[in-house]
């Protein structure tokens, strides 16, 4: 658990927080430039100090400004990451991933190595690798000094698509496979999509909002702050079957209903999170014929939300033990006669994103 209750001032700039993290999975500190991410990470770091505040890591007070107390960062076992990967330059991969470990550990090292792909650059020297594999070494070094915490700022910035996607993937490989939490900054919500479990969106060195990444997508009053973003669910799923002849996954929900989706690199048996955009939802009280839609979901009604866009409705649906959402006009909801505890069915046009759950 990371309890922060601070204030900071640089320049014209002020930052006033009063957040609880949950000390799980990966919290995504989202918001446009100039928002107060950076400020905040380099505050929980120990980096800079607050003008006035408190920090708690775990029960233990990193910062209290009003006894003078300041646990400086060699002290507090964190492990951070920056946009730039500022490696050793005079090390090897190897050297730089054995720098600040407690004690050399070659298992270790090697399985760091196994997850993060550089195996085969052990020996290479940092002015020899790409952007993407400096910042695979800069993580992995960071993990090897066995933090409690693990902070990473933007580390997907200014590397190109292809770079960006595989480093992508490694991180979200690594994050099911650590067991320590993860605050993730970032200004790019595919990035956050792909690995957040919560989210913390900033604006103005304020909190406007946090929770489950879910649970923030759920509330449309937010889309004008969460640039990108969409109203959406995450569903869990599992890869049932493969048909490599029309490129198609089948996908189970928990309660047998399926989805087909283009082929994932994911073979039967992985268990998946999956982004729907309530866009891509449409309903309707009987089965539909002669349609180019194939998802078609038994779901239950379970609310209905007006939104800031007049005329159009937010419906709430149970599926498979989880929340399904769709956005339709309210006229076709009247229309329909909607109400809660209705069935229907929902019309998935696309599934937007899916990674490993």
């Amino acid at each position: 658990m990371f309890e922060l209750s601070l204030s900071h001032e640089q320049g014209a700039f002020r930052l006033d927080v009063d957040l609880a993290l949950n000390g799980r999975g990966v919290t995504a500190l989202f918001g446009p430039s100039g928002s107060g991410k950076t400020t905040l990470l380099r505050l929980m770091a120990g980096l800079d100090r607050p003008d006035t505040g408190r920090i708690v890591l775990d029960g233990q007070v990193l910062v209290d400004t009003r006894v003078g107390l300041f646990v400086p960062v060699h002290r507090r076992r964190l492990g951070v990451v920056f946009q730039e990967a500022r490696l050793f330059p005079h090390y090897s991969v190897r050297g730089n991933l054995c720098y600040g470990m407690p004690a050399r550990d070659e298992p270790a090292l090697q399985r760091m190595a196994r997850l993060l792909g550089i195996e085969p650059l052990l020996d290479r020297m940092p002015g020899r690798l790409s952007g993407g594999e400096a910042r695979r070494v800069a993580i992995g070094r960071a993990l090897l000094t066995r933090p409690r915490l693990l902070l990473l700022d933007e580390p997907l910035t200014g590397l190109d698509g292809d770079r960006k996607q595989e480093l992508l993937g490694y991180l979200a490989a690594l994050v099911r496979d650590i067991e320590i939490p993860v605050i993730f900054v970032s200004h790019d919500p595919q990035e956050l999509l792909a690995v957040a479990d919560d989210l913390v969106l900033m604006q103005h060195g304020q909190v406007r909002a946090s929770g489950p990444l879910d649970t923030l997508l759920a509330r449309p009053e937010l889309m004008p702050f969460l640039g990108g973003f969409d109203v959406s669910a995450m569903l869990r799923v599992v890869c049932h079957r493969v048909d490599p002849d029309r490129h198609l996954n089948e996908l189970r929900l928990a309660d047998g209903q399926r989805l087909e989706v283009p082929a994932l690199n994911v073979s039967p048996g992985a268990v998946l999170k999956i982004q729907i955009r309530a866009r891509d939802v449409a309903l309707a009280l009987t089965p539909p014929e002669q349609t180019s839609i194939r998802n078609v979901l038994g779901c239950r009604v379970t609310g209905l939300h007006h939104t800031s866009t007049p005329g159009v409705t937010l419906v709430a649906l149970a599926v498979g033990g989880q929340v399904l959402r769709a956005l339709i006009s309210t006229a076709s909801c009247e229309a329909l006669a909607l109400r809660e505890g209705q069935k229907v069915l929902a019309l998935v046009r696309a599934v937007s994103l899916a990674r490993p759950a």
